[in-house]
């Protein structure tokens, strides 16, 4: 869903310098689904037309990473608090215990008469047989003593364990309405590129159709250099076998991808935990130069990294691209790229 433009590698072929997103405009549009025609603007060429799809794209990819990023807070967030909230009950289960024990020896005092020790000591039978057992309560109340203070912390560790429930809980709803508005933002950028699709002339939207073929079910070869891990090369064939399957934003397979729900389920298909987004993707391993890079590495385009792909090898990318457009090969400089990343 980004803006493919040539970058200024060189050795490219001229297919490289297609506008890539603008050229696939027309299927794009059939993936949205109908909408009533906007009416465009006289002045606007096709080039006009092709710059502006490309803005919507872009913003809505970058949409979907912030999407992405909403989703996987909250899903951790959920964890924690499903935690902190096992942890509260089971720090009251042992509150609760702990009070019980202290009841029943307080209970036994109470039933005692609370005697003064002094009086008691005048008044037995057997004062060497009291001192003993005075001696045995005195270690009781000793003992007592720090189950109190045992009682207290424990208090005060499921306050604080509470109050760490209801933060996060806090924070899961903010998590979900950002999840809630980038949702609608992509949406919304998404159906204006679909509006303006559908207003342009036929002939145009044909360009597009034809041009945005290229690239798609070409293999490029994997001979030169070998991808740099064992891992890494289960990855690819993964990503291999992933193509022509639809893009769908916000999803990581294996029916349908966006860009770094690709490059995560392929290394997650080598047994590889990657992180969900493509700006976090690109800092999950050692970064390369354009020049080293080997089948496996991941590509980050344009300085925010709101694009990814894989690289396969012999100047090729695996990648999906936006609505409307499987996932393809493409030439590795289809836009500016920003850093390579060996996993």
């Amino acid at each position: 869903m980004a803006s493919h433009r040539r970058s200024s590698q060189p050795g490219l072929t001229h297919s490289a310098r297609v506008t890539v997103l603008s050229a696939a405009a027309a299927t794009a549009a059939a993936a949205l689904g109908a909408a009533p025609a906007a009416v465009a603007d006289p002045g606007d060429g096709p080039d006009s037309s092709r710059a502006t799809v490309d803005r919507l794209f872009q913003e809505a990819e970058k949409a979907t990473e912030q999407f992405n990023k909403a989703g996987e807070k909250a899903d951790r967030l959920r964890e924690d608090v499903s935690h902190t909230q096992d942890s509260v009950a089971r720090g009251q289960e042992r509150i609760n215990r702990m009070r019980g024990a202290l009841g029943s020896v307080a209970g036994a005092q109470y039933r005692s008469g609370g005697m003064d020790p002094a009086l008691a000591l005048l008044l037995s039978a057997d004062p060497d047989s009291y001192l003993e057992k005075a001696a045995t309560l005195d270690r009781i109340s000793e003992r007592q003593a720090t189950a109190l203070l045992d009682l207290q912390q424990a208090q005060r560790r499921l306050g604080q364990e509470r109050a760490e429930a209801a933060r996060d809980l806090v924070e899961l709803e903010r998590s979900r309405a950002a999840v809630a508005h980038h949702k609608r933002t992509v949406e919304r950028k998404l159906g204006e590129a679909r509006r303006l699709l559908d207003s342009l002339p036929p002939e145009d939207r044909a360009d597009f159709d034809r041009a945005s073929r290229s690239g798609r079910g070409q293999l490029p070869e994997l001979s030169g250099l070998a991808p740099s891990s064992a891992r890494a090369a289960a990855a690819v064939m993964a990503a291999r076998n992933a193509v022509g399957r639809p893009y769908v934003w916000g999803a990581n397979g294996p029916s349908g991808f966006d860009c770094s729900g690709l490059t995560q389920w392929s290394y997650a298909q080598a047994g590889v935990g990657l992180p969900r987004t493509s700006q976090a993707q690109r800092y999950a391993g050692r970064q390369v130069s354009l020049s080293e890079a080997r089948p496996g590495d991941l590509v980050a385009y344009r300085s925010d990294a709101s694009h990814i792909a894989m690289y396969m090898g012999n100047g090729q990318v695996v990648h999906a691209p936006y609505p409307g457009a499987p996932v393809r090969y493409d030439p590795v400089g289809m836009m500016p790229v920003s850093s390579v990343t060996r996993v």
